[in-house]
């Protein structure tokens, strides 16, 4: 982040506005609204500015800028249309440890004021951090109506609720809960229908009939996908906002993580080939503890959990042990990296149909079905097998499969770091040893990558035209 986005108190609170054209009128709009005390110093006023002064709204100093004028200022917008004399305001303003905002030069303030969607006392704010002030009006108006002006209903009716809830519960946790239940059921939907007694005798009901200790937790066991967290489904993110706790695997990307609830305790338990943070044995009791503290835990894992996932182990211990979970389905690597690279799984005249293979087994070993692999007119994708690829080149030839056969590469496919390499089963090791991929890199074998060249679409934002080898 290039700024921390904070929310400041300034009501009675003095702020100066340097400059009264049109350019100001938008920040002391914002000022007002927020309860602040305005003084703008400019020798003439904008027509909507000067009805302001007119009606009390605003003190005007009818001259050109001193620095006296900042004295006891709480916060500064710098607004002429003189950059020099802008920095010179901001200069005096930063030098007192007072906040302020320049005007069309935002690097030279230590603020910014971003696009604001008021539903008070909800309030949501949206900055590019000056890069494009258009873009973030172009958010806000698309937030607009996505945040009725129910929600500053909901959050008063909360308010009033708030102490008695905190005395029931005495877990935040606990608290946490039950604010999802109110904030996303009968409550909420009263309030958004303008019903506020009705509303309020459902809050009042919520309270006399909850459970201050609700006992056993739940697991939710996510599928995060390939790395895109545009590609997470509606549900799963719904899950990850709930969870008390989040069970990280080493493939999920990191925006996917940055999107579970910021203040739930994470915890890593990735596995390297050779190098566990963490026992799946170990995994699997560690879902089900923190469950039976009361957690609702997120077991949070790259692709799809029941695709080489092993979510099938640990729901079997869940299920064993009594604990409720549901399982949310996600992208996996082989249908998502395929789609971004161009190449589809199955095709009429290519391939009429796909195999799903894990490079190496519980024990290491590559014991694998070689001759149903090596059958022509499939497409067969093989999920960590970066370090075993001399080994599939090898075999798939060995059995029959020509050594022309298409095979590409796909580097941490629908991120922004996606490579895709291609060549054939004679020279894809080659290609290995020359571009040195790193895990997690997905093998495509088939002749369905002939059309990457033809159906490659997608363009990593931070990737040049050198990620494609053939």
């Amino acid at each position: 982040m290039d700024f921390l986005p904070i929310f400041l108190s300034i009501k009675e609170k003095s702020c100066v506005v340097i400059g009264g054209g049109d350019v100001a009128t938008r920040k002391i709009a914002s000022l007002l609204r927020a309860g602040g005390k305005v003084t703008v110093i400019a020798p003439q006023l904008s027509a909507s500015n000067q009805k302001l002064a007119d009606n009390g709204k605003i003190e005007h100093h009818a001259r050109e800028y001193k620095d006296a004028d900042l004295d006891n200022a709480t916060l500064v917008i710098a607004a002429t249309d003189d950059e020099s004399t802008n920095a010179e305001i901001a200069k005096h303003a930063q030098e007192q440890g007072i906040p302020v905002n320049v005007i069309d030069n935002p690097e030279n303030g230590s603020f910014i004021m971003p696009s604001i969607i008021d539903r008070s006392p909800v309030i949501a704010a949206v900055s590019t951090g000056g890069a494009s002030p258009v873009l973030a009006r172009l958010i806000r108006t698309r937030l607009e109506s996505l945040i009725p002006a129910g929600y500053g209903r909901l959050a008063e009716l909360c308010g009033l609720y708030r102490d008695n809830v905190k005395q029931l519960f005495s877990d935040p946790k606990d608290r946490r809960r039950f604010w999802d239940t109110i904030l996303q059921g009968g409550v909420a939907e009263r309030v958004f229908t303008g019903h506020m007694e009705e509303a309020d005798a459902a809050m009042q009901k919520a309270l006399e009939t909850a459970d201050p200790n609700p006992g056993m937790g739940e697991v939710y066991l996510v599928g995060g996908g390939p790395g895109d967290p545009d590609l997470l489904t509606f549900r799963a993110l719904r899950c990850m906002q709930q969870a008390d706790v989040v069970v990280y695997d080493r493939l999920v990307a990191k925006p996917v993580l940055d999107m579970t609830r910021c203040d739930a305790e994470r915890i890593y338990v990735g596995k390297e080939r050779d190098n566990h943070a963490m026992r799946q044995e170990e995994i699997n009791k560690l879902l089900a503890r923190l469950a039976k503290e009361g957690k609702r835990v997120v077991r949070l894992k790259g692709g799809d959990p029941f695709i080489f996932g092993r979510g099938g182990e640990e729901i079997d211990t869940l299920a064993e042990e009594g604990i409720p979970f549901q399982v949310i389905p996600g992208i996996t690597a082989a249908s998502g990296c395929a789609s971004y690279s161009g190449i589809p799984l199955t095709h009429r005249d290519y391939a009429q149909s796909v195999t799903f293979v894990t490079g190496h087994l519980k024990d290491n070993s590559m014991n694998l079905n070689w001759q149903q692999l090596a059958q022509p007119h499939q497409t067969v994708v093989f999920y960590m097998g970066l370090k075993g690829l001399p080994v599939i080149s090898r075999e798939l030839q060995k059995h029959g499969r020509s050594p022309d056969t298409p095979a590409a590469l796909v580097q941490q496919g629908t991120t922004h770091m996606q490579r895709v390499f291609t060549g054939t089963l004679e020279t894809i090791v080659e290609i290995v040893e020359r571009e040195q991929p790193k895990p997690p890199t997905l093998i495509i074998v088939g002749e369905v990558v002939e059309l990457h060249d033809k159906l490659s679409w997608y363009k990593a934002p931070e990737s040049s035209e050198q990620g494609a080898t053939s």
